[in-house]
């Protein structure tokens, strides 16, 4: 299994609305490296309605593996083309999505082109646009484990801790993942097959000696998992969490006070564009106010954010919607939620399932469906099972 970060050798070109293939194709187009915002640039209209394409060849690439793009943030209204065919089309600005390439490349030299449509109004605040957080490019064997198939949870156990994992598998064979779980530093605490289970793979382990993970000390150990040529490594925090309707939040049966602030998905001056080194400052700023937990207002954050969090120790509320059926602003996502809420949970919860920082997944923020009518009962009954279709133990689903 290879995967590699796909940011560098894009072109750009930006065009009006309605724009077509042939008008990117005849366009003169200019290098950029991802992430990339094309709004923060124009200091004197940050809304600017448009059309964004960008290019990029893929060259010799495996046709005997599963070949994918995998996108963790394009805003907004996207299509991905494959030698000038859309072969995929994700809506939402805010959610991972893959782009199955397998079967559909030819041998030598393919064109990757992606084009967003970009209107305005679409938010109560910043959006940006663009292709604004990373891009990999990911070579798997035909037998693999699922990319976003994996969960973990972890409970205390007497004087020590139980982890759970599973893994999903697809394509047909019959060799269980090896599983070993890792200090940060390498040493390997246990080591041994996973069991079968249905659709894949899983393991149920009792260990002693685990430091758990907390706000102020995250410990944090890795989970690798081989099968043939692939290995993915899942980091793992020990943690219990727990709500209570009259005491509160517990980690680790420690009642702990969440002092908690709203963090929208841009970086300031720098845009919606996600750098790692941005980010941890900004965290880093927050902790010393003596923050410990965030909210993703309105959205699922960058996956490396969590990834900070897990980090540096912030209890995370994950959110993922601002608006539901009735819309906030005329070109926002509600044009898409009733037909792509299904995807959009999914790919939420299955990349954020695994993240010790993550204790609440929020399903909408101020929604006016709440008060409109009995369809928010409906919309908010339905939201929630789709997220308990995904994870039914890391963590609550809440409403802000």
């Amino acid at each position: 299994m290879m995967r590699k970060l796909w940011n560098d050798g894009w072109q750009f070109v930006k065009l009006p609305l309605g724009s077509a293939y042939e008008d990117m194709k005849r366009a003169d187009m200019t290098p950029v490296t991802l992430p990339h915002d094309w709004l923060i640039a124009q200091t004197d209209d940050l809304y600017e309605s448009g059309d964004g394409w960008y290019r990029k060849t893929l060259q010799n690439a495996d046709l005997d593996d599963c070949v994918l793009l995998d996108f963790d943030g394009v805003y907004m209204d996207a299509d991905v083309l494959l030698n000038g065919e859309v072969i995929r089309t994700h809506r939402y600005g805010y959610t991972p999505f893959y782009a199955e390439l397998t079967g559909k490349l030819k041998a030598g030299e393919n064109e990757i082109a992606v084009h967003i449509r970009h209107q305005s109004p679409n938010s109560r605040w910043y959006s940006g646009a663009g292709i604004y957080r990373d891009v990999f490019l990911v070579t798997l064997p035909a037998y693999h484990m699922v990319l976003d198939g994996f969960q973990v949870n972890t409970e205390r156990w007497g004087n020590g801790w139980r982890l759970l994992a599973e893994a999903e598998l697809c394509g047909g064979g019959e060799e269980m993942p090896r599983a070993a779980l890792k200090t940060l530093a390498g040493d390997v605490i246990k080591e041994e097959s996973m069991e079968p289970s249905a659709g894949g793979a899983r393991l149920n382990w009792e260990l002693d000696g685990i430091e758990p993970w907390s706000v102020e000390h995250p410990a944090l150990y890795k989970l690798c998992m081989t099968l043939g040529r692939q290995t993915e490594e899942i980091t793992v925090g020990f943690r219990e969490t727990v709500f209570t309707p009259d005491r509160g939040f517990f980690l680790n049966g420690r009642h702990v006070k969440l002092h908690g602030v709203c963090l929208h998905h841009d970086l300031g001056a720098l845009g919606a564009a996600f750098y790692r080194d941005a980010a941890r400052r900004q965290l880093r700023v927050m902790r010393e106010m003596g923050v410990n937990a965030i909210r993703t207002s309105h959205n699922p954050p960058a996956r490396e954010l969590l990834e900070l969090c897990d980090e540096m120790g912030f209890l995370v509320m994950d959110e993922l919607y601002d608006m539901w059926e009735l819309p906030k602003t005329e070109f926002d996502n509600a044009r898409f939620f009733p037909i792509t809420y299904p995807e959009d949970v999914a790919s939420w919860v299955r990349r954020d399932r695994c993240h010790p920082s993550v204790i609440l997944w929020s399903i909408g923020n101020e929604i006016y469906d709440m008060q409109a009518s009995e369809r928010g009962q409906y919309w908010t009954k339905t939201l929630m099972d789709e997220v308990r279709r995904h994870d039914t133990r890391h963590a609550p689903v809440t409403f802000a």
